[in-house]
């Protein structure tokens, strides 16, 4: 077993057995259910919403390289510049060199866990610049030390006291203060920092194609503030992101609300298309957009699995999944965590280090009853199995018990040898993998097969 999957084991069994945590968590989405159904209210017809999303997401993704295309063309043609990277090191390269071009000391940064994948704090705190994440959610997790818990809400695993706590050790407020007080010290600290950024960065919800536009949806107008202020606004977003149309945001928007979060309509939903125009008198004088592959066209390259670039990053398959809900967002170590993290990450990361990512799955079913674009997420969770053994990533031991089991599945006098004790000793102590984490099996004394032949023998 490897140490991302040891890791990943020791990390989860404590935080399942943490019951402290398990009650906030709990909280939170049990407030998330409850406002759904309200934000689905709003279509006539929500199953068929989604299978209409589902079918504009696929054209997105079959004629991707074309769209990408009319989107460079139509944002350059008023005055953005595009980029294209690669991986991660390649966005990393970019982002410094226009830093290093506009003497940036102070960043801010809205929600975009792009930029968490590709580690652009750690990144620019290594370079000296300040990196300051103007989510409240995100910006309480970076006082703390902490990555994203969670794809929307980052802090979702911290309680009203937790955040009052660490404000009062962190910023030096007074403790025991209420959200709304400790809201208010939060935009006092940003809002010196907006004035103070010679950049901005965002990610985006998505990249349109006919208008060549970036869609950013939010609920605090700290995106807003951060493109918008600085006098360089980057984008950086995967290529994954693509809708064909301006005209598919009156569908996408409340989906990815609704879903997201329970909304109708996020609060602020801004489709910038540019950096300010001559005629103009806001906003940023230069805009870059960096287009991110960093392991998605794996997934484009696979048939079954390119289905999951469909995803909006709502977060709600997280919420229905009952593995994150016990074992929660930091234990899986990645990016995107919960049921969409297990089916993407090991094409973007590594099938050999996150292989067993699909295997922290009951197989359920429900995080694809909740997707807003109906991917099929358990059935990938079982592709990725059978994609790392196809790879040759699965351990001698596992192939020996598979091959013994495929022969004796298929004769019947192996099927009845054995029965009770024997199978019980092999399965259970010599297949130490099987009751590592699980009960031991108990095999009957006898099979169907036999008991039948005695019933009609009688």
């Amino acid at each position: 077993m490897n140490k991302t999957a040891s890791s990943f084991i020791a990390k989860s069994t404590i935080k399942a057995a943490d019951l402290n945590h398990r009650r906030k968590i709990n909280f939170n989405i049990g407030k998330y259910n409850a406002v759904v159904p309200q934000g689905k209210a709003q279509f006539s017809n929500v199953l068929a919403a989604r299978e209409m999303a589902k079918n504009v997401k696929h054209k997105a993704i079959e004629h991707l390289d074309t769209y990408l295309e009319q989107f460079e063309k139509n944002i350059t043609a008023r005055g953005a510049k595009v980029l294209w990277a690669n991986d991660s090191q390649e966005a990393l390269d970019a982002i410094g060199k226009i830093c290093k071009e506009k003497n940036c000391k102070t960043l801010v940064k809205s929600k975009s866990m792009v930029t968490e994948e590709i580690h652009l704090n750690h990144y620019l705190e290594a370079n000296g610049i300040e990196s300051v994440e103007t989510d409240l959610g995100e910006y309480i997790q970076q006082l703390d030390g902490e990555t994203p818990y969670h794809i929307v809400t980052p802090a979702m695993h911290k309680s009203k006291e937790d955040v009052a706590k660490l404000f009062a050790e962190k910023l030096g407020v007074p403790g025991g203060l209420s959200p709304e007080e400790l809201t208010q010290v939060a935009r006092k600290n940003l809002r010196e920092k907006y004035i103070e950024a010679e950049v901005g960065v965002t990610g985006a919800n998505f990249i349109i194609a006919d208008i060549g536009g970036i869609s950013i949806t939010e609920n605090e107008g700290n995106g807003r503030l951060s493109c918008s202020m600085p006098k360089t606004h980057i984008v950086i977003v995967g290529i994954e992101k693509m809708l064909p149309s301006i005209n598919d945001l009156a569908l996408f928007l409340p989906l990815l609300s609704t879903f997201g979060t329970g909304q109708k309509i996020t609060v602020y939903n801004s489709i910038i298309s540019g950096p300010k125009q001559a005629n103009e008198t806001d906003g940023p004088e230069e805009m870059y957009v960096i287009l991110l592959d960093n392991g998605r066209t794996n997934l484009l390259a696979n048939p079954t699995s390119r289905e999951a670039l469909y995803c909006i990053r709502c977060g709600a398959c997280l919420n229905a999944c009952p593995v994150y809900k016990n074992i929660g967002g930091h234990s899986y170590e990645t990016t995107y965590s919960g049921p969409i993290g297990s089916v993407i990450t090991p094409y973007l990361s590594g099938m050999d280090e996150y292989k067993h990512l699909s295997n922290a799955s009951s197989l359920c079913g429900n995080c694809t009853e909740v997707c807003p674009v109906r991917i099929n997420l358990h059935e990938l969770l079982l592709d990725n199995r059978h994609e790392a053994v196809v790879q040759g990533k699965s351990s001698l031991m596992e192939r020996i018990a598979w091959k013994i089991w495929k022969a004796s599945s298929l004769n019947r006098g192996m099927m009845n040898m054995g029965n009770g004790n024997l199978k019980n000793k092999v399965v259970n102590n010599i297949f130490k993998g099987w009751n590592t984490h699980r009960s031991d099996l108990n095999f009957s004394k006898k099979t169907f097969n036999e008991m039948w032949k005695e019933r009609n023998k009688k």
